[in-house]
């Protein structure tokens, strides 16, 4: 088993599997999903104009945040991993299934982090905010981006260039936990067995994240595993009956107010501030942070 896992692979093979789990999931598993979450809605009778206008809002900010990461990602990142990795990270590591696997869970951890960060300081969340300002909660929320959030996790990704991993690895392993992540937006799945919803994160422990329920807040980041979450204190299991949105409401469905009310609020509140030095602590101090007086 170790010679297995520790045999050298070629780009080819890595490439094709990534591309299976990652790109090919839209058309075999999250949209006929999607249209198994409307069925449900439809015999509910919970399909309303709000849910449906609300979903094509959501893939409108998926359309602008992918524009964005594009131009960034050909423009500045793939360039700077690549720099950074010929010039400044560990000796190189080959690619084999060790490497692989060992890349994905430390992107995950990178991501709890990164996550962590997108709510906790008035820059991340104004941003990140915008994932979380739907009152619905389903497949097509997972695709609700905002202005910045191809931005600042790059900061996370670093290290792990760094620690010698190939730069399109460190990509691809963070691409798979954010695809893994978008089977978690939905109400169909209910609580899983004991061992999974102990080990990883599931439908149940990500609902409680969408919770704009008081004790909801600020919970459950992770992205694969929730051991993290149990591990740093973060972890809240799903009790009490989720009501989805944020502390302050959105109440649009106009894909430019859903993709930039975060960031015109936090401008917003930049100008009641005073002083310079206060408004630059805004940016990374947490999100209800206001100076005295």
């Amino acid at each position: 088993m170790i010679e297995f896992l520790s045999k050298e692979l070629k780009w080819i093979d890595v490439d094709y599997w990534f591309h299976v789990f990652n790109d090919l999931s839209l058309m075999y598993l999250i949209i006929p999903f999607f249209i198994l979450e409307l069925i449900r809605y439809a015999y509910l009778k919970k399909l309303s104009k709000n849910l449906i206008l609300d979903s094509i809002a959501n893939v409108t900010t998926f359309g602008a945040f992918l524009l964005i990461e594009i131009i960034i990602g050909i423009l500045a990142v793939t360039k700077l991993y690549f720099w950074i990795y010929e010039n400044l990270s560990l000796p190189h590591l080959e690619l084999n299934w060790v490497t692989i696997i060992t890349c994905v869970l430390l992107a995950d951890f990178a991501y709890y982090w990164e996550h962590r960060m997108m709510h906790r300081i008035g820059i991340g969340w104004a941003t990140h905010t915008v994932h979380h300002s739907s009152p619905h909660f389903n497949l097509s929320v997972a695709y609700r981006f905002g202005p910045f959030d191809a931005i600042l996790p790059v900061l996370f990704s670093l290290p792990l260039v760094l620690l010698g991993f190939d730069p399109i690895l460190v990509i691809l392993s963070e691409v798979f936990v954010q695809v893994f992540q978008t089977l978690l937006h939905t109400e169909i799945i209910g609580k899983l067995t004991k061992p999974v919803e102990y080990i990883f994160n599931t439908p149940s422990h990500h609902r409680v994240h969408h919770g704009s329920n008081r004790q909801y807040w600020d919970k459950n980041y992770a992205g694969i595993l929730i051991i993290w979450d149990r591990m740093l204190g973060t972890f809240e299991p799903e009790k009490e009956k989720v009501i989805y949105g944020i502390s302050e409401p959105l109440n649009s469905v106009n894909p430019i107010n859903v993709f930039f009310h975060g960031i015109s609020r936090f401008f917003r509140k930049l100008k009641q501030i005073k002083g310079f030095q206060n408004k630059l602590l805004a940016f990374i101090k947490p999100p209800d942070w206001m100076p005295k007086g």
